[in-house]
């Protein structure tokens, strides 16, 4: 090959990389979740009789009605004329944001729209904690305190108010998931600071929890 031809070549790799590039940022955009569904699921107390953490998931990805409802039940606006929630908060602040890391990017659950809003188009569902699994499941959702919309509490207070309401919504998912089949768990161990600057996070946002959603993988799961 000349050095005329090989120069093409090399442009025209270049030209379809950047098309690629182009093309997986204007994806990444604002996805209206569907209005979500309220029939359906097992009735609460066999939902309660199955509860259980799993740490074995599938890499199928949730439909994205699945998602829309789960995210409603987790809290989302179950009573439109006041904005109130499907999980309680302290003083009704609603303090708590769920950001939701799947293999498409990083987005926020906007509950007045019912929407996800586009936040990094990276997946960092891998740093969302420090088990193997994390890989494989196809939602991975992080819970975020903004203590900005605490009010002037002592740092003692909102940590015990935010670390309520976050265990709250965190229940509200493990009972959705009982009750539409699917796998979670509640996850602690978490490295904060790195996760928090990966997600641009402000100081006064403090990640509390994180949640893996999927469907359940092939072996036995664990269960407490």
């Amino acid at each position: 090959m000349n050095t005329k031809s090989s120069r093409a070549g090399c442009w025209g790799l270049v030209v379809l990389l950047a098309f690629s590039v182009l093309a997986s940022a204007q994806e990444f955009k604002p996805i209206q979740l569907p209005k979500p569904q309220m029939d359906g699921g097992k009735p609460l107390m066999q939902a309660l009789k199955e509860r259980k953490s799993t740490r074995s998931f599938s890499t199928e990805k949730l439909p994205v009605q699945t998602l829309g409802n789960l995210l409603w039940a987790a809290f989302g606006i179950n009573r439109p004329d006041s904005g109130h929630r499907t999980a309680p908060s302290a003083v009704n602040r609603q303090e708590i944001d769920i950001y939701v890391a799947t293999a498409d990017g990083l987005y926020l659950y906007e509950a007045k729209g019912h929407t996800l809003q586009p936040v990094l188009a990276e997946d960092l569902r891998a740093k969302t904690g420090m088990q193997p699994f994390l890989k494989d499941a196809p939602v991975e959702l992080v819970y975020v305190a903004d203590y900005s919309r605490m009010g002037r509490g002592t740092d003692e207070e909102k940590n015990l108010y935010s670390a309520t309401d976050t265990g709250f919504i965190g229940e509200n998912v493990y009972l959705f998931c009982s009750s539409q089949g699917l796998a979670t768990v509640v996850r602690g161990s978490v490295d904060r600071p790195a996760l928090a600057k990966a997600m641009e996070l402000r100081p006064e946002q403090k990640i509390i929890l994180a949640q893996t959603v999927g469907y359940p993988g092939k072996q036995e799961p664990r269960r407490r």
